[in-house]
């Protein structure tokens, strides 16, 4: 259905609000001093090359950091680290307080405690509407943690987490080279 009418801002954002995202922390480190904002809009884009994305506002002073400095690094958050999130998301002029971290391989902030991260170059931005999107080339990333902590999700307007079901396993391949040829072709997994 096509619709002539335009799209309620209010609407849109409610409907868009149906969507479970993870909940990351993208940082940097500009002129020595740490930057990073709480951001939904993060996704995997490619694993050959191995690339990420996400989506800053285009008036957003830390992606102007990001953007400055060629570099950041993907936080993901797991359910205990709401206060983290909330920090990162306000207005808080040193969003770094109390936040304890050491430097990535190129020198990005990693927030200790993270459930993962991922470190990158920034390989191209795009425009993306009100948002840029911001392609990442894959420099090095954390290894998988052996707890299974759960991810902190965001789900209409509010913090959430997730119990698995585990009667019923995920369709995921450890083995990479069938995960390809299976991703590859015209079948599904």
């Amino acid at each position: 259905m096509t619709s002539t009418q335009p799209i309620d801002p209010r609407t849109f954002r409610n409907v868009l609000g149906q969507f479970c995202t993870g909940v990351t922390v993208i940082t940097t480190l500009h002129d020595d001093v740490p930057i990073g904002f709480a951001c939904q809009s993060f996704a995997a884009l490619s694993l050959d090359p191995p690339l990420v994305l996400f989506c800053p506002t285009k008036q957003s002073r830390a992606w102007q950091a990001i953007e400055a400095s060629g570099k950041f690094c993907v936080n993901m958050l797991h359910e205990k680290q709401q206060h983290v999130s909330a920090q990162f998301g306000s207005k808080a002029p040193d969003k770094f307080a109390g936040i304890d971290w050491t430097p990535s391989e190129l020198g990005s902030p990693v927030i200790d405690g993270s459930l993962a991260h991922i470190d990158c170059n920034v390989h191209s931005v795009h425009d993306g509407g009100d948002h840029f999107v911001v392609f990442g080339a894959v420099h090095s990333l954390s290894e998988v943690p052996k707890r299974k902590p759960r991810p902190l999700l965001f789900y209409r307007g509010e913090y959430t987490g997730i119990e698995p079901d585990k009667n019923t396993p995920a369709q995921w391949r450890d083995d990479l080279d069938a995960f390809l040829t299976a991703t590859t072709s015209d079948t599904w997994l």
